[in-house]
């Protein structure tokens, strides 16, 4: 470093003189080699304050864009949702219909599953059986107890229009099959009273099933047994109701009461006949 020069013109007692020769402070020359540094700790300080105020206005201001909110949202289903929002637009259609529709929605949820008496059930598999020739009852139930009636109906039994349903389809097949014959394709018993049903040429011609070659035999045959309580076939069901045992067959058939039982049942003997000569 050159030592300040010192004309003769100078005094030394002059300050002016001397502050202009003394040299500039380190910060001085720290400040004209890093320009830059002071300038980015303004810019880092100016965003981070951005963030803090951003974050304060979204959570603290607008609450509904919190974490907290947001996984309540997201914790309840799609399903749900929509499931309650269909719901509201069909309330706000009809007015004051909501609760009502409700309390119906309730009930058919909430409703038990009927309970059929013998005669229902004994109805039911019958209906089952004679509406299509592949119908089968499963091998997997308990022939013993009630069967369950969702297997042998085509209509939901919690309804609320069952008990209505299950009058209709007791009436329906013993009107469609009003002469309705359990049998056994090789038994005597069964040959008789084919015989018997085959002279007064019934229409509708009688309903006859040979239980013993069916797939469901096994199943099928204490089913009938348990709802007629019959200990034997043949079963000659006769306007719904069992006619009892083959000597109760055979006595009605000689006293001729037995033509007047197919009668009452609706049946039409020698209808089949009558129908034969129009042809």
């Amino acid at each position: 470093m050159t030592l300040p020069s010192l004309s003769s013109h100078t005094h030394l007692n002059d300050p002016n003189t001397i502050h202009s020769s003394m040299p500039l402070p380190v910060s001085h020359f720290l400040a004209v080699l890093h320009p830059r540094k002071s300038r980015y700790r303004s810019a880092f300080i100016a965003l981070a304050a951005f963030l803090c105020i951003s974050t304060y206005i979204l959570l603290v201001q607008h609450p509904s864009f919190s974490p907290t909110h947001a996984l309540r949202h997201t914790d309840t289903p799609a399903a749900d949702q929509i499931a309650v929002a269909l719901e509201s637009v069909r309330n706000s259609r009809v007015p004051g219909a909501g609760g009502t529709t409700n309390r119906k929605h309730k009930k058919l949820i909430k409703g038990q599953q009927a309970t059929l008496s013998p005669a229902q059930e004994l109805a039911a598999v019958s209906s089952f059986l004679a509406s299509l020739p592949q119908n089968i009852i499963p091998l997997s139930i308990n022939p013993h107890v009630p069967i369950d009636p969702q297997l042998v109906l085509d209509f939901d039994t919690r309804s609320a229009r069952a008990a209505e349903e299950l009058k209709h389809m007791v009436h329906d097949v013993w009107s469609r099959n009003p002469v309705f014959l359990y049998s056994k394709l090789y038994s005597p018993s069964s040959r008789e009273i084919k015989a018997m049903l085959a002279k007064m040429h019934l229409r509708p011609a009688p309903t006859i099933i040979d239980v013993d070659i069916r797939d469901d035999a096994e199943v099928l045959e204490p089913i009938i047994a348990r709802l007629t309580s019959s200990h034997d076939l043949p079963v000659l069901l006769i306007g719904g109701k069992s006619v009892g045992s083959m000597e109760d067959i055979r006595a009605l058939e000689t006293s001729g009461e037995l033509r007047s039982l197919v009668t009452k049942s609706g049946a039409v003997i020698d209808g089949a006949k009558r129908k034969k000569h129009r042809k």
